[in-house]
C-alpha cells in the first residue's frame, strides 16, 4: 500500500480584478507559443521560432512578451506574473547534454541501475543495445541497513568524503544519492548527503527526499534524472529570473509541471518537467471540455516537431511510471502518447517506400518553404497542396524574418524530387502525387498512435470527440479523423497556442507520495492516515510557502493498492 497526498492551488483571478500582465509561455522545439492576458482581461497571442534566425541569445519567450507590451503600449514594469512550461530538461534528456551524475549507492550495487529489470523489448534479439546511463561514475559506500531498520554496517563517513572529495577534485558537480533501503530508513542517506553538500556539489538529489517509494532500479533512476537535469534546468531558470527582473523585480515565475500543475521556480524539480508542454495541453482540453460539455476528448496535439495523443473520459489521464528515453521515470503524469511526426518531420524515400520522419527540421533551417535551403517536410506537402498559402500567413520567414513563405522553392523542390524519384523507377506521377503519397503516410502514423490510446484500450474512438490543437494540427485533422475512425472534431479558437493556455489556467500543484507496504486492514489504514497528514503537511508548506492563500487549497487523498507482489497498482480515494 502506498499513499499520495494531492494539494492544488487555484491560480486563477477574473481579468478584471488582475494587477498587471500576466503572460502563459510554452516553448516547444519548433515554435514559443506566447499568450497574454491584459489587466483588462484581453488575450494577445503570439507564436514565434523557439531558434531566432538572426541567433538573439534572449528568451524568445521574453522576446514575445516584450513584443506583446509594445504592442500594447504597456509599461515594460507592469508584469505581474509569468507561467512557463519549457523543453529544455526534455531535451537535455534526448540529446544527452545534462550535467554527468556521480551515482552514491550501497557496496555491491554499483551495477543494479545498469543491469535494472532486464526488460527486453525485442525477446529475440541476440545483440542488446542499451541506452547510455545518465552517470558517469559510481561510488560504493561502506553502509547496510536492512528492510526492518536494523544497522547492520554503519556508514563509513571518512572514506566516502574521501571518495566525494576525488570527484569533486575531477570537477564533477552532480550527485545522486540511493541506498538500499532508503526509502524507510534515511539516515545514511541523511548523512551522505550532508557530505556531499558540505564538499560544494551544486546537485545533491537523495532518493528519500524526491521518491521515498519501494523499487530501488525506479527510485534510482528517478533520482539519477533529477540530478542529470537539474544543472541544466537551474541556468536557464536562473537566465529567465535575470532577464523577467530586467521587465518587473516583482514579477512572480511559476512552471508547468508534468503532472498538470503549476510550481514556484522554489520547489520545481526537474524530473518533474520533462514533458511538461504536452500536460499544458492536456490541461487546456480539460478546461475548454468541461465548459462545453465534452467529458469524452481525444487529443491531438501535432506541432512542428511531434504529435502527442492523448486520452480524456471524463478525468485526467494520469501514469506513475514511465520510460522515457530509455530511462525510468518513477512520477506522477499526466498520460501523453507521443510520435515523431509533426509539420518540421522531414520527407524521404528509403527502401522503396515513402518516409515521414523521425528526424525534424526544427525552426531553423525549418522547412523549404521557411526559406532558409531546409529540407522537404509535411508543412511543405500542405504549401504544395495549396492548404498553406502565403497570402494567409504572416511574413515571419526568410533569413530576415520578415517574408512570407516561400511556395515557389517548394514547387521547384517538390519538381526535383518527382524527377528523381521517376529516375529510381519509384512509383510517382506528378509532383502533387508525391506529395499526396507522403501526406498519407504522415496521417496514418498519427491515425495509429490515436488506435494506441483508444482501440488498444477497449474504447471506440467513434465515442470520442477529436480535440485538435498544436501549430499543424487543424492541417490534418479531417484526413487522422476519417482515418482513425472518428466522426467529430472541435478546433479552439486558441487551438494553435493551447499549451500556453492550458498553462495559464493550470492550478498550482503539489503532490507527495510514500511507500508503507501494510496490509489493508485497520491498523494499515491507521498508519495511512497517519501518513497521509503528514503528506499534506508538506504540500501544504510547499503551496502556501510562496504566498498562496490556505484558505483556497483543495485536497485529494489516494491509497495505492496491490494485490500481493503485483506490480499493478489501483488507486482508491481515502475519505
Amino acid at each position: 500500500m502506498q499513499a499520495m497526498e494531492r494539494l492544488s492551488q487555484s491560480s486563477r483571478r477574473p481579468p478584471a480584478q488582475a494587477a498587471g500582465w500576466q503572460f502563459w509561455v510554452d516553448r516547444g522545439g519548433t515554435f514559443t507559443d506566447v499568450i497574454g492576458l491584459s489587466p483588462a482581461g484581453e488575450l494577445h497571442v503570439r507564436k514565434v521560432p523557439s531558434a531566432s534566425a538572426g541567433g538573439a541569445a534572449d528568451d524568445p519567450g521574453l522576446r514575445a512578451v516584450r513584443a506583446i507590451l509594445a504592442a500594447a503600449g504597456a509599461a515594460p514594469r507592469a508584469v505581474a506574473a509569468v507561467k512557463v512550461g519549457t523543453t529544455v530538461a526534455t531535451n537535455a534528456l534526448l540529446t544527452r547534454s545534462g550535467e554527468p551524475v556521480v551515482l552514491v549507492t550501497s557496496a555491491g550495487f554499483a551495477d543494479a541501475l545498469r543491469i535494472g529489470y532486464q526488460n527486453r523489448p525485442d525477446i529475440f534479439a541476440r545483440h542488446i543495445v542499451l541506452p547510455e546511463p545518465l552517470y558517469s561514475t559510481v561510488i560504493e559506500a561502506h553502509e547496510r541497513i536492512d528492510a526492518h531498520g536494523a544497522v547492520l554496517t554503519p556508514l563509513d563517513g571518512a572514506r566516502l568524503r574521501a571518495d566525494l572529495a576525488r570527484a569533486r577534485r575531477a570537477g564533477a558537480r552532480a550527485v545522486a544519492i540511493v541506498f538500499l533501503h532508503g526509502w524507510r530508513h534515511p539516515q545514511h542517506e541523511q548523512e551522505a548527503a550532508s557530505c556531499a553538500r558540505a564538499l560544494g556539489f551544486e546537485e545533491v538529489s537523495v532518493s528519500h527526499e524526491l521518491t521515498p517509494l519501494v523499487r530501488y532500479v525506479s527510485r534510482g533512476d528517478t533520482t539519477v534524472l533529477n540530478a542529470y537535469l537539474a544543472p541544466p534546468l537551474r541556468r536557464y531558470v536562473g537566465a529567465l529570473h535575470e532577464q523577467l527582473r530586467a521587465l518587473d523585480p516583482q514579477v512572480r515565475l511559476t512552471l508547468m509541471q508534468s503532472n498538470g500543475g503549476l510550481a514556484a521556480a522554489e520547489s520545481f524539480h526537474a524530473m518533474s518537467s520533462v514533458l511538461s508542454g504536452p500536460a499544458g495541453g492536456l490541461i487546456g482540453m480539460h478546461w475548454v471540455g468541461e465548459r462545453l460539455g465534452y467529458p469524452r476528448l481525444i487529443g491531438f496535439d501535432m506541432g512542428g516537431t511531434s504529435t502527442d495523443v492523448s486520452l480524456i473520459d471524463g478525468e485526467l489521464p494520469q501514469r506513475f511510471e514511465h520510460l522515457i528515453a530509455g530511462v525510468r521515470l518513477t512520477q506522477p503524469m499526466l498520460d501523453v502518447h507521443s510520435i515523431a511526426a509533426g509539420g518540421g518531420s522531414m520527407l524521404s524515400f528509403r527502401d522503396g517506400r515513402f518516409a515521414v520522419g523521425p528526424a525534424s527540421a526544427g525552426a531553423d533551417p525549418g522547412p523549404v518553404c521557411y526559406g532558409r535551403d531546409g529540407p522537404l517536410t509535411l508543412t511543405d506537402v500542405q504549401v504544395l497542396l495549396g492548404h498553406l498559402r502565403p497570402d494567409t500567413l504572416p511574413a515571419l520567414f526568410g533569413r530576415d524574418g520578415r517574408s512570407p513563405i516561400d511556395a515557389d522553392a517548394v514547387a521547384r523542390r517538390f519538381a526535383a524530387l518527382t524527377a528523381e524519384l521517376g529516375a529510381q523507377g519509384a512509383p510517382g506521377g506528378s509532383a502533387e502525387t508525391v506529395a499526396e503519397s507522403f501526406l498519407e503516410v504522415g496521417v496514418e502514423s498519427m491515425a495509429n498512435a490515436i488506435r494506441q490510446v483508444s482501440t488498444r484500450q477497449g474504447r471506440d474512438a467513434g465515442d470520442f470527440t477529436l480535440f485538435c490543437f498544436g501549430g499543424a494540427a487543424g492541417q490534418h485533422a479531417c484526413r487522422v479523423a476519417r482515418a482513425a475512425g472518428v466522426r467529430r472534431i472541435l478546433v479552439h479558437p486558441l487551438a494553435s497556442v493551447l499549451s500556453a493556455f492550458g498553462i495559464g489556467v493550470a492550478d498550482r500543484l503539489a503532490v507527495r507520495r510514500a511507500s508503507l507496504r501494510q496490509l489493508l486492514d485497520e491498523a494499515g489504514l491507521a498508519k495511512a492516515r497517519a501518513a497521509l497528514r503528514a503528506l499534506e503537511a508538506q504540500a501544504r508548506t510547499e503551496l502556501t510557502s510562496q504566498g498562496g492563500e490556505g484558505g483556497r487549497v483543495r485536497v485529494a487523498r489516494l491509497l495505492e493498492l496491490r494485490a500481493g507482489d503485483s506490480d499493478i497498482t489501483l488507486s482508491v480515494p481515502l475519505a
